[in-house]
């Protein structure tokens, strides 16, 4: 395992909020974070089909593009009921043609199921991958998840995405009932952070 040994991570990533999140945990580390925007760094086309190839496609861009290790993610919803879809195509499922639109995507989900038949509990559950990447090429790849089942209707104004849907095992909420913090420490999202810190910070 590649350790991280410089001062400064560029996360490549548009996202203000999830800049926000990740600096965060971070921060303990003495690490300063940079977004792809303050860069003026390009989105790249994510043409992969699992999460940890379109990880590494942002990742390995923004390494070679600014000469320093780079940070990705990409995540989603995976529903056993539908062989594990949305997947990958999690945020596809929310085009419009204008734009995202997650409730449009959740009734679709909802829909789908209706339509499989399959009983419920609708298990499920929300993945994470990162990949660090380092301008010679060397990346690291971290995983997380977390388990949960789809709900109906749609519960809770917090959070964003299928958060309204998702009930995560062991709570009686869903993310989007949950206090912002409080899923952050529970996500998929930091369950994939817990092992990138043990293995690149460690």
């Amino acid at each position: 395992m590649r350790k991280l040994d410089g001062d400064t991570l560029l996360v490549a990533t548009h996202n203000a909020g999830k800049l926000e999140e990740i600096a965060h945990l971070l921060e303990p580390y003495g690490v300063r974070v940079i977004g792809a925007g303050e860069r003026g760094l390009p989105e790249p086309e994510e043409t992969e089909t699992s999460f940890a190839g379109n990880a590494r496609i942002k990742a390995h861009a923004a390494a070679q593009a600014t000469g320093l290790p780079a940070l990705a993610d990409d995540s989603g919803i995976a529903i056993d009921a539908l062989d594990g879809a949305p997947g990958v195509y999690t945020a596809d499922w929310a085009e419009t043609g204008s734009g995202r639109d997650f409730i449009l995507a959740m009734g679709k989900a909802h829909d789908r199921l209706r339509e499989s038949g399959a009983p419920q509990p609708w298990t499920a559950r929300f993945c994470c991958t990162l990949v660090l990447a380092w301008p010679d090429g060397h990346d690291e790849v971290f995983e997380g998840t977390v388990e949960g089942w789809i709900v109906w209707p749609m519960r809770g104004a917090q959070g964003h995405g299928y958060d309204p849907i998702f009930q995560p095992a062991g709570h009686d909420v869903t993310f989007a009932e949950m206090d912002r913090w409080e899923k952050n420490r529970i996500s998929h999202r930091a369950d994939a952070f817990t092992k990138m810190i043990d293995g690149a910070f460690g």
